[in-house]
């Protein structure tokens, strides 16, 4: 699904916004329902530690937000959604440019509206794995995100 001028937007703002351009990654897409995003993180001065591979919090600061924040925008204001917990696994150093897909479908948006109704709070855990171009895994994140719906 290609993005659309809304989409775009958001990603250029979110490129722009200090607390995450200092992480190194990049947003690269978001498609215009928000069910997908790519985000890319390359191996440069600003992501480069001491021994010359990509820093550790780089990895995990670049991929840290994204699913909540496509959470929220697909369920809209009806709903909370905060980070609760995360987990990360290095497998292999970053030497190159890793790519992360993060892609959220139409029946897990289905599922946490569904439980979100007779539920107080659902945690939903969600897993990721930034990878080389030649689809080489370097690194595998577990997020847990908090969703309930809003009291009125």
């Amino acid at each position: 699904m290609p993005e659309s001028f809304k989409s775009r937007r958001f990603r250029w703002l979110f490129n722009f916004f200090p607390a995450y351009r200092g992480t190194g990654g990049r947003v690269i897409y978001i498609s215009d329902d928000f069910h997908e995003v790519k985000v890319k993180l390359p191996l440069n001065w600003r992501t480069r530690n001491y021994v010359g591979t990509i820093y550790g919090g780089s990895i995990y600061a670049s991929i840290d937000p994204i699913y909540m924040l496509m959470l929220m925008h697909i369920v809209g204001d009806d709903y909370v959604v905060w980070d609760k917990a995360a987990k990360i696994r290095f497998k292999k150093p970053g030497r190159e440019t890793l790519y992360a897909d993060f892609l959220l479908t139409p029946d897990e948006i289905a599922e946490i509206k569904r439980l979100a109704e007779t539920e107080k709070s659902i945690d939903r855990v969600y897993n990721l794995e930034l990878k080389d171009k030649n689809g080489v895994v370097h690194a595998f994140i577990e997020k847990t995100l908090y969703i309930s719906k809003k009291s009125r």
